[in-house]
């Protein structure tokens, strides 16, 4: 039986519609966050307290993209 290409981009592109209205104002926060700190190339906004909402500039730092990524399979993999 042969994949229906169409049918399943439809459906992930309703999916990710849904994701983003979903985050909204997560991602809104993240992006003031990124705004605020400025950081250089190759880094990225971590905020220690894992809440995307809180961007007091105490609880935000520049990291690598890497050691961001590994910060949240850290949480997730704890949860297992």
């Amino acid at each position: 039986m042969a994949r229906d290409h169409k049918k399943e981009y439809a459906a992930r592109k309703e999916y990710l519609k849904s994701y983003r209205r979903k985050n909204k104002d997560k991602d809104a926060s993240r992006a003031r966050a990124k705004r605020k700190m400025k950081c250089s190339g190759g880094k990225e906004v971590d905020h220690k307290d894992n809440n995307p909402k809180n961007n007091n500039r105490s609880n935000l730092r520049c990291v690598s993209r890497k050691k961001n990524r590994q910060k949240g399979a850290r949480k997730t993999n704890s949860k297992r």
